[in-house]
C-alpha cells in the first residue's frame, strides 16, 4: 500500500472579508500590452519565461486594482513585473549582489528619461520604462511616496538575502517587520493613491499607516501560507512565517497555522475597526481618504484571489484547492538553484509524477 501523503491545510482568514472579488474590465486588453512587454525585454530565458507566464501577473493587477483607469491599470501591471523580476533576480545572489541590483533600479527611478548604460542588467531597463510612463499621469505626491517605499522595499531584500545565505531565521516581530517590505506591498499601494494628490500628513497619518501595515501583514501571511509547500520542497522554507513560528514556539505544523490563522484574523479585524473610524481629514479630504483605504482593502482581497486563480502555487488545480482549502505536500526535492517564481515548474514535475503513479517519499 502506498504510503499516506502528508497534507498541508490552507485556512480561509478572508472569509468575512466584506471585501469582495473584482476583476478591472481592462485585464484582457492589458495583458495583451504587457505580456507582449515582458516578451520583448528578453528578460528571461526559455523555462523562466514559461514560469513567469503560468503566475499571470497582469491577472493579479486586475484582481487587486479592479477599479483602475486603462492607462493605471498597465502602470499597476508593469509595477508588478518589475517588483517579481526583482524578486527572481536577487533570490539567485547574496547581499552585495542584491545591492548591485537594487542601485540599478534606484537609479533608473530616480532617472527615468536616462538611457541605461550598455550591457547593464536588463532589469534597469525594466524601471526605467515602468517610471518614465506611470510619472506621465500620477500625483506628485504619489511619485515621491513610491520612491521612498521602493528604496526601503530594495533594502529590505538585502537584508532577506544576508539571512538565506546565514541561514538564519528570524523571531516572528522581526520576520513580519522585515516581510512586510520584501513582500512589496507598500509600493504596490502606489497605484491606488497615483490619482489622488493626499499629502504627508494624511499618507503618514498613525491610523492610515496602521492600516497599511495590516494589510500588509495580510499580504504576507495569505503568500506565506500559500507559498509553504513549494518552499519547503525546495528546502527555501526558512522566510516563511509558517517555519519561524514552528520554531520559536516549538509547534508543529498544524499548531502552526492555528497561531498564524488566529493572528491574521486579528489582523483583519483591527483593520475593519480602524476603517469604520477613520479621523477626519477635512471635509475636502475625507472622500479620497476612505477612497484610498478602501483600495488598499482590496488589495488584500484580490492577492488572495490569485493565489488560487494564478498558476503559481497549485498549478491547474487553484479553484480546487480554494474549494477543499488542503493540498498534498510535495516531497523534499531541494531544488538549491530555485527561485520563488519558478514555482510552478515544481508543480508540473510533481504532477507529471503522479500522472506516472510513482512513489515518492513524502517529508
Amino acid at each position: 500500500m502506498a504510503p499516506t501523503r502528508s497534507q498541508l491545510r490552507i485556512p480561509d482568514a478572508l472569509a468575512n472579508w466584506p471585501y469582495k472579488r473584482q476583476i478591472n474590465p481592462h485585464f484582457v486588453e492589458v495583458k495583451a500590452e504587457s505580456d507582449e512587454w515582458v516578451q520583448n525585454l528578453h528578460a528571461f530565458n526559455e523555462k523562466s519565461q514559461w514560469a513567469f507566464d503560468r503566475c499571470d501577473f497582469a491577472l493579479l493587477a486586475a484582481l487587486v486594482y479592479p477599479m483602475l483607469d486603462k492607462a493605471g491599470l498597465r502602470t499597476a501591471a508593469n509595477l508588478l513585473v518589475l517588483l517579481f523580476v526583482f524578486d527572481d533576480y536577487t533570490d539567485r545572489v547574496d547581499g552585495a549582489g542584491v545591492q548591485a541590483y537594487a542601485d540599478i533600479v534606484l537609479d533608473a527611478l530616480h532617472n527615468p528619461h536616462k538611457p541605461r548604460p550598455e550591457g547593464e542588467s536588463v532589469i534597469g531597463e525594466i524601471a526605467r520604462q515602468f517610471w518614465a510612463t506611470a510619472i506621465t499621469h500620477s500625483s506628485q505626491n504619489s511619485q515621491r511616496h513610491l520612491i521612498q517605499t521602493f528604496t526601503e522595499y530594495v533594502n529590505a531584500v538585502v537584508k532577506e538575502a544576508d539571512d538565506r545565505v546565514q541561514d538564519h531565521v528570524r523571531h516572528i516581530d522581526e520576520y513580519m517587520e522585515l516581510r512586510r517590505q520584501t513582500a512589496g506591498g507598500y509600493p504596490c499601494f502606489f497605484p491606488v493613491e497615483r490619482h489622488f494628490e493626499l499629502p504627508d500628513d494624511v499618507i503618514f497619518h498613525p491610523t492610515i499607516q496602521r492600516l497599511c501595515l495590516l494589510a500588509c501583514n495580510s499580504i504576507v501571511l495569505t503568500n506565506d501560507v500559500c507559498s509553504y509547500n513549494i518552499e519547503q520542497s525546495a528546502g527555501h522554507e526558512g522566510h516563511n512565517i509558517l517555519t519561524v513560528v514552528m520554531r520559536q514556539k516549538g509547534l508543529d505544523m498544524e499548531a502552526s497555522l492555528d497561531w498564524v490563522t488566529q493572528y491574521h484574523s486579528d489582523c483583519l479585524a483591527e483593520f475593519l475597526e480602524l476603517r469604520r473610524n477613520l479621523p477626519s481629514f477635512g471635509p475636502e479630504l475625507d472622500d479620497t481618504v476612505a477612497e484610498y483605504v478602501d483600495g488598499v482593502a482590496q488589495w488584500v482581497r484580490g492577492g488572495d484571489c490569485w493565489s488560487f486563480e494564478s498558476r503559481r502555487y497549485f498549478g491547474d488545480r487553484g479553484l480546487e484547492v480554494q474549494k477543499v482549502r488542503k493540498v498534498d505536500l510535495l516531497p523534499v526535492l531541494g531544488m538549491d538553484d530555485m527561485t520563488p517564481m519558478m514555482a510552478p515548474m515544481v508543480i508540473e514535475a510533481q504532477n507529471e509524477l503522479n500522472a506516472l503513479s510513482m512513489t515518492v517519499k513524502v517529508a
